[in-house]
């Protein structure tokens, strides 16, 4: 009997399920020690394959740069094990003696993980880390157009966890992606947690699948150049998170807000460093090119400054590193005040920093609300105001937004997912880790009781030691 295509990827993502639930029945058992041996040789396969797999990511999805996927990888596999090489997430991961309170980690059990055709391989490496550091077993759904280079990264940080001790079948991808597998896997009943990382319209169908999901947002990420700023260093910073693997991170610049009194310096700096201003026609042509109705044109995405100016039909220096549109207003009339996930910024230039917060505001209530921001200024009072004011929960400080957001030149959680918090409809705005894998059981005695005149007589030695006794008792069943 023939199945259809659809059939045969809705019955390989049962299997896949089905495998991975068995590896992770056995997994959330293990210790701390044998979990962190399991991560830290993923860790290493994964760091060791970074270069070839972003260059197979480039090959297959025809977006980005191998040097600069090359350092997403690096991120989701060397930095991240750097940051959660000791956290705790197996056992007990806190003991609160005063109020003796034991907190025991759970996994959630299987996660649907769904990855994007922009960060393809490192969003792989990244869930597939977390996931066993939390003690969960992991579906990877990808994007259909990188779907060779997303599993074969999954199979190196899967073999790698299997010759570390994983249970076999812990890390699984779905190599003959469709969308009618991906709707199932996120309702399977043995699916625990969906961690959506991808398109808008991917994300609103993981939260509406009554599965548990932690999903990201776009980023509309304006970045104000106030008049204390370091301009060049400012220019320098933008002109890096923009260009960074063309664009396609969430967290890039969009969009510049110039303080007045150093705009002049702003633009003969970005022209410095290979920026070419758009003229109004122009900047309808590149309009034209790389937004289409409400959204970016699939075939701008992650293409580099001179093949969006030849996309629109007009001719730029050599050396173009990003094409730069003045604009007078955000909205739909102006269609590059959105999100681009190219080498094409926005320009505004604002009075003061009040009026600068207020075209922020307008930026980010245009499809960016919830995720990031940068600023680049020398005055804390104008820091922080911005901080206080703006809808998002990343405000990047005199660094690119691209690599402050996630993790990579800020002290925040080296990660692939960023939430935008509930004002960009997700259930965090957090960058998510193991410990957002995590369910936490509380073991609370009694402080106080009824009659004032009873004591409880267990000590909090006593609590901890028959807990861990009781742990190792289970783990070696």
């Amino acid at each position: 009997m023939r199945l259809d295509r659809d059939l045969m990827a809705v019955q390989q993502m049962r299997e896949a399920v089905s495998r991975a639930y068995e590896a992770q029945q056995r997994m959330r058992h293990f210790s701390q020690e044998r979990v962190d041996a399991i991560v830290a040789a993923m860790a290493k396969a994964g760091e060791a394959a970074a270069e070839s797999l972003a260059r197979e990511a480039v090959e297959e999805t025809g977006m980005g740069v191998v040097a600069d996927k090359t350092v997403k990888n690096l991120l989701a596999t060397r930095d991240l094990h750097r940051h959660i090489r000791d956290m705790k997430t197996a056992g007990i991961i806190r003991h609160d003696a005063e109020r003796k309170v034991i907190e025991i980690a759970e996994p959630v059990g299987v996660i649907a993980a769904l990855t994007p055709t922009t960060n393809p391989t490192s969003t792989a490496m990244y869930k597939a880390i977390i996931a066993a550091k939390s003690r969960n077993g992991i579906v990877i759904s990808p994007h259909p157009r990188a779907a060779a280079c997303t599993c074969r990264a999954a199979r190196i940080v899967a073999e790698a966890a299997v010759e570390a001790g994983a249970p076999e079948g812990l890390i699984q991808c779905l190599e003959n992606p469709h969308l009618e597998a991906t709707q199932a896997l996120m309702t399977h009943p043995e699916v625990s947690l969906i961690l959506a990382t991808g398109g808008s319209a991917m994300v609103k169908a993981a939260y509406r699948s009554g599965t548990p999901a932690l999903g990201v947002g776009p980023g509309n990420v304006p970045a104000f150049i106030e008049r204390t700023a370091d301009v060049p260093r400012a220019v320098s910073h933008i002109i890096a998170g923009k260009t960074f693997d063309n664009g396609t991170v969430c967290a890039s610049e969009q969009a510049v807000i110039a303080d007045a009194p150093v705009a002049d310096q702003v633009v003969a700096e970005f022209r410095r460093r290979g920026g070419y201003f758009l003229s109004p026609g122009e900047t309808e042509r590149v309009s034209a090119a790389v937004i289409r109705g409400s959204g970016v044109n699939p075939a701008a995405v992650g293409q580099p400054a001179a093949r969006i100016a030849e996309m629109a039909g007009i001719r730029v220096p050599a050396g173009t590193r990003v094409l730069i549109a003045p604009l007078d207003g955000v909205g739909p009339e102006y269609p590059l005040s959105r999100e681009k996930l190219c080498p094409v910024l926005a320009f505004y230039t604002a009075a003061d920093w009040r009026e600068a917060c207020h075209r922020c505001i307008e930026l980010l209530e245009f499809g960016g609300i919830g995720h990031s921001m940068a600023i680049h200024s020398r005055d804390e009072q104008v820091i922080m105001a911005f901080a206080l004011e703006k809808p998002v929960f990343r405000i990047l400080v005199n660094t690119p937004a691209t690599h402050g957001a996630v993790g990579a030149t800020t002290g925040l959680a080296p990660s692939m997912t960023l939430g935008p918090g509930a004002m960009g409809g997700s259930a965090t705005s957090d960058n998510v880790g193991p410990l957002h894998l995590i369910n936490i059981k509380r073991v609370a005695y009694g402080l106080r009781e009824p009659d004032p005149s009873q004591e409880s007589g267990a000590t909090s030695a006593d609590i901890e030691r028959i807990a861990r006794a009781v742990l190792a008792e289970l783990r070696g069943r």
